[in-house]
């Protein structure tokens, strides 16, 4: 057998400028006299996890902060945000799940994103994704250590019973591509709208849009 991973919510929708607005309208929530530009953002997109950037931003700039209790008000505002919009596919995404499964490859989404996010992101697919079309799903309750390590790549091959030499791997950020390069697994780089232009050294290629029939191919051959 074989299995294409989506390694993030972002792989499948581009919600990184929801995110970062999400993350200011929580700074202002919170009486935080804090903006995030997209520049600032990007500078920060090299690591996994919204509450570490929070912590570390406010340990720059001096000041006390309860991270945990701002990111929760975050993702609060990033599922409303994206209940309100029209959330679209990125290229190739569901071309690329309907062929995996008409070819009998299997499918993930590995995230150690919050569960909240990940019904978030398949609602909003929906009915055109839904939680059955993986065959595996992650967040973060399913391993201890979040990206970059390469606990929840282990993890969901051994939910799948799948060798890592047999999956392909999707990620849009500098953090999932490191966690799969550490678990032995061939990355395809899909730079969302504020990692674009990064350099992904540990991934296999790097794409602007998924074609379904390569991505299968990889997988197949694997």
């Amino acid at each position: 057998m074989s299995a294409i991973l989506f390694g993030s919510i972002s792989t499948l929708v581009d919600t990184s400028e929801t995110q970062r607005r999400a993350f200011n309208e929580a700074f202002r929530a919170h009486d935080l006299d804090w903006q995030w530009s997209r520049e600032d953002y990007r500078a920060m997109l090299d690591s996994n996890g919204g509450a570490d950037r929070i912590a570390e931003y406010a340990q720059q700039r001096g000041d006390t902060v309860d991270a945990a209790a701002v990111h929760q008000t975050k993702s609060e505002i990033f599922r409303t945000l994206l209940q309100q919009g029209d959330a679209t596919a990125r290229p190739g995404v569901l071309e690329t799940i309907t062929t995996a499964r008409e070819r009998g490859i299997k499918v993930g989404l590995v995230t150690t994103t919050s569960s909240e996010n990940v019904a978030a992101i398949i609602s909003a697919l929906g009915p055109d994704v839904t939680a059955s079309s993986f065959d595996v799903i992650t967040d973060v309750t399913s391993v201890d250590s979040p990206k970059p390590d390469k606990a929840v790549y282990i993890h969901a091959l051994d939910q799948l019973g799948e060798q890592a030499g047999d999956v392909v791997a999707i990620e849009d950020n500098k953090g999932g591509v490191t966690a799969a390069a550490a678990a032995s697994i061939r990355c395809i780089a899909f730079p969302n709208e504020n990692t674009a232009g990064t350099t992904f050294a540990e991934a296999l290629e790097q794409v602007d849009s998924l074609d379904p029939a390569h991505v299968g191919d990889l997988a197949a051959a694997a």
